[in-house]
């Protein structure tokens, strides 16, 4: 066997062994991005639930058994124990706020009567639809549930203390590490109130 022919067999060897060392790399690196998007993803849920302030605008829409009441609320939270919620949209009920502090509720109203607040627009004025009432509920509640699907991840848990308000679900976007939209549902499963994200500030 002349050199020629032995030089390309070792050329062909060594060839060999770089794809399979290639190949071995590339399963070690798609196995480590697996688990880093895994951490990525507990990372998004722990800033979620870890949150001290935002603001954010949502789109409500509130089933009752009569009609559909729609609403553009915006919404601001500083830790501990203060919200507020004023509401943008409709237009005869706008400027109306919803202010707490602690357990003491403020609602500041120039146009309207505060009696038919409370008559006419539940849930209102129950910090159900707040984020941090979500996540207080979500790490105080042994049932909770938590599953991807696509780019969301999911949350799940139950409010024991209110049959209205039982189940509540939030979304959030895995890229932008934002909620979404949340959903509210009664002890039968039926959606009572919906919440679209319109824009998220954390802080």
């Amino acid at each position: 066997m002349n050199k020629h022919k032995i030089l390309k067999k070792i050329i062909i060897i060594i060839t060999l062994i770089a794809i399979i060392f290639a190949i071995f790399f590339h399963i070690i690196k798609s196995k480590k991005t697996k688990i880093g998007n895994n951490s990525s993803s507990q990372e998004i849920i722990e800033n979620i639930l870890n949150i001290s302030s935002y603001e954010s605008t949502i789109d409500v829409e509130i089933n009752s058994n009569k009609n559909v009441n729609r609403y553009v609320i915006r919404q601001k939270y500083i830790a501990p124990d203060i919200s507020e919620q004023e509401i943008l949209e409709p237009e005869n009920i706008q400027g109306i706020k919803i202010m707490r502090t602690g357990n003491e509720l403020k609602v500041e109203n120039t146009k309207l009567n505060i009696s038919k607040i409370y008559n006419d627009y539940p849930y209102m004025t129950d910090n159900c639809m707040d984020l941090n009432t979500f996540i207080e509920t979500y790490q105080q509640n042994d049932k909770q549930e938590y599953e991807e699907k696509g780019n969301e991840i999911i949350l799940k848990t139950e409010n024991e203390e209110n049959p209205y308000t039982k189940y509540r679900i939030l979304y959030i976007n895995k890229e932008t590490g934002n909620p979404t939209r949340m959903g509210i549902k009664d002890n039968s499963k039926k959606t009572l109130i919906y919440i679209l994200y319109k824009e998220v500030k954390f802080e």
